[in-house]
């Protein structure tokens, strides 16, 4: 049976709304619901602090019809598809919602990133040509295909160059991932995916790398709040074995993306919030009609398999997400200390039993998942920059 998250202090000791507050915070409406139950729990509890940091109320999930005091402002559980859909719950724009909108299914999806193989391979409604092309410099050697036939001939092209790593487009935390190092590998992957795929969502072919380290680097804005971080992720094994995302390290600082950029000297992560940039201005012209209060991009650093470096933006997230709890927890602390303009984050999510968080860490979940087993999610507020 499952349990309801343990905070490390109920919500009521969080600053609450004024008696003066404007809004109504909801989850749900426009995006789908959550896919998970602890999904849907740390959902509900970074709601209510984006309640708090709003000075609005927290009505839970969206009730079509329900009266609510305006404004709205809707915590999706996934990027919300469709402009009209998005204008008929009254999202008009990124001030809005805590995510994104945009106008076709597959601009949400990993399978932006690269070309197709070639000009005679299958694509879905809104793809755009134009998009891999500018994001080319600042991405992996890769392929996405939306039939087996073009993934098979992405794969071999790649496989001249080294070990191919296929990623279902609509992968989340790592998870249905593989690596093939010669054609019968990459035949058998290809075999072992679901039926009706990679027609229906997309598959991603991409060189793979040695020595790998992901970059989170994001940018969000809530109200009139601007925070922009780097971070690095973390990988654990879930409760079946699997590697999985395992939380992120963030270094958050006031302000957009280019206001990290100036912020820091380290030359990866220079490079990886200059790739990020790149790739998040790149959308914007291609996707004129998307907007979205969250930007999130993964950047991968790695080696080739013949020694040369390589650095590239692997996907977006224009959604809640892993690191969402410290994003608002960040928010929330600097809202606090207006002195305070930059400090590191930390959201960590740990599998099986055993193991306390430390003092002072704000618990997101903490129980048994019906389809993930015992979970503790949390999130702390480590240091000041």
């Amino acid at each position: 049976m499952s349990q309801a998250p343990a905070p490390a202090a109920p919500d009521t000791a969080l600053p609450g709304p004024s008696r003066a507050a404007r809004g109504t915070v909801v989850l749900g409406g426009a995006g789908q619901a959550a896919w998970t139950e602890h999904e849907t729990v740390c959902h509900a509890a970074i709601a209510r602090r984006l309640a708090t940091l709003l000075g609005a109320d927290f009505a839970g999930h969206y009730v079509l019809g329900q009266p609510y005091a305006p404004p709205l402002y809707f915590v999706p559980a996934d990027v919300v598809v469709g402009l009209d859909v998005a204008t008929a719950h009254g999202i008009r724009g990124a001030a809005d919602l805590y995510g994104g909108v945009v106008p076709h299914g597959v601009v949400a999806t990993k399978a932006i990133t690269h070309p197709l193989v070639d000009a005679h391979a299958a694509a879905p409604d809104g793809w755009s040509h134009d998009f891999p092309q500018q994001v080319a410099a600042v991405a992996l050697p890769g392929y996405s295909a939306f039939s087996r036939e073009d993934a098979l001939r992405a794969g071999r092209r790649l496989l001249a160059r080294g070990p191919v790593r296929l990623k279902p487009a609509l992968g989340r935390a790592g998870r249905g991932q593989q690596v093939a190092g010669d054609e019968a590998q990459l035949q058998a992957a290809l075999s072992a995916l679901p039926p009706g795929e990679p027609e229906s969502s997309g598959l991603v072919l991409e060189a793979d790398l040695l020595q790998a380290t992901t970059y989170s680097v994001g940018e969000v804005r809530v109200g009139d709040s601007i925070i922009a971080y780097h971070g690095t992720q973390r990988h654990t094994f879930d409760n079946r074995g699997e590697l999985t995302y395992g939380g992120s390290d963030l270094h958050v600082c006031r302000g957009d993306l280019d206001e990290l950029l100036a912020r820091t000297r380290v030359p990866t992560l220079r490079e990886a919030i200059a790739q990020a940039r790149s790739y998040d201005r790149a959308a914007r012209a291609c996707f004129p009609a998307m907007f979205a209060s969250r930007r999130n991009y993964d950047v991968v650093q790695g080696v080739d398999r013949r020694g040369n470096a390589c650095s590239g933006v692997l996907e977006s997230s224009w959604r809640i997400g892993g690191a969402s709890g410290a994003e608002v927890a960040a928010l929330l602390r600097l809202r606090q200390d207006p002195g305070c303009t930059q400090l590191r984050v930390r959201a960590v999510e740990r599998y099986g039993r055993g193991g306390e968080p430390p003092p002072g860490a704000d618990i997101l979940f903490r129980g048994t998942d019906p389809e993930e087993g015992e979970l503790l999610k949390y999130v702390s507020v480590e240091t000041g920059a």
